[in-house]
């Protein structure tokens, strides 16, 4: 993988000790001592029907303080409440991660440690050209991400070794450092270029459109000069190697190299991100992602 920073069953039951022995048989009462319980039963029932409550008085059942409720019926005041904040059944839903997830040991080495902005593209597979990207941002405690919004990557998929040409997405590490378009700035803090050059007309692969497709662009810093426009054709490793590598808006087909959005998803990104927060994309098929 490339980096444009040179990153290189249940447990048994214990038996209670409360569990009733068998017993020896039957038990017989003798007549005198059968009739004595019925009479003594009969008034322990008159004496129960009495404590009931009966007209508008509280009694034991309407005030759980007067009766030996314990803590599991009645939890006490000071007992946590589930759902409550702080709890381990109430954390917080917009907790953020300590980890972008799915990102694997290797791929999170190399995004630089003072990057606060992370755009997760993630395709399919390594050969498929529909992939999904989602912008994290660093909270001070964790990871918190934004919407998934789909995407398209180049006609073949992607690799970790990419030539001009091979029709596929370079998988890696990029900063994020200039953008520009045929329209005017959004209001994006990065270096914008307003250019006649980001024109493109013609159909993609799959003979749609390519009109519009450079209303907005982001450089990916793959064998580019950062600093410079979208548009420069500074190529550090070669021309060989391939180049223009960028985030633009989504023709409804696949790319030669670059991820595209839709073009709402390209104007909010373009808003969302700030170089002060030294924004990188990290991109590749799903299983490269995750080593």
């Amino acid at each position: 993988m490339a980096s444009s920073t040179d990153c290189p069953d249940r447990a048994p039951r214990a038996a209670s000790g409360n569990a009733r022995r068998p017993s020896a048989g039957p038990v017989r009462l003798r007549t005198g001592v059968w009739l004595r319980a019925v009479v003594l039963a009969v008034l322990v029932l008159l004496a129960a029907l009495a404590g009931c409550g009966a007209g508008s008085g509280t009694g034991p059942r309407d005030d759980p303080a007067a009766t030996g409720t314990t803590a599991r019926e009645h939890p006490s005041a000071t007992a946590p409440v589930p759902g409550a904040a702080g709890t381990a059944q109430g954390r917080p839903a917009t907790e953020a991660p300590a980890v972008i997830p799915g990102l694997g040991p290797r791929t999170r080495a190399w995004i630089p440690g003072d990057a606060r902005q992370v755009v997760v593209v993630t395709g399919r597979d390594r050969n498929a050209n529909h992939s999904q990207a989602v912008l994290h941002r660093h909270t001070g405690t964790g990871w918190q991400a934004g919407p998934a919004w789909p995407a398209r990557n180049a006609l073949r998929g992607w690799t970790d070794d990419h030539w001009a040409g091979d029709l596929r997405s370079p998988i890696g590490v990029y900063s994020l450092s200039d953008a520009g378009g045929l329209l005017p700035d959004p209001g994006t803090r990065l270096p914008y270029d307003r250019s006649d050059g980001f024109a493109v007309s013609g159909t993609g692969f799959e003979g749609e459109p390519l009109e519009g497709s450079f209303d907005y662009v982001v450089a990916i810093d793959y064998n580019r000069e950062p600093g410079t426009s979208p548009l420069d054709l500074t190529r550090p490793l070669g021309a060989d190697r391939g180049g223009g590598i960028w985030l633009h808006v989504d023709h409804d087909g696949p790319t030669q190299g670059c991820v595209s959005l839709k073009k709402q998803h390209m104007r909010d990104l373009l808003l969302a991100l700030d170089p002060a927060l030294h924004p990188v994309v990290v991109m590749g098929d799903a299983a490269s992602l995750r080593e």
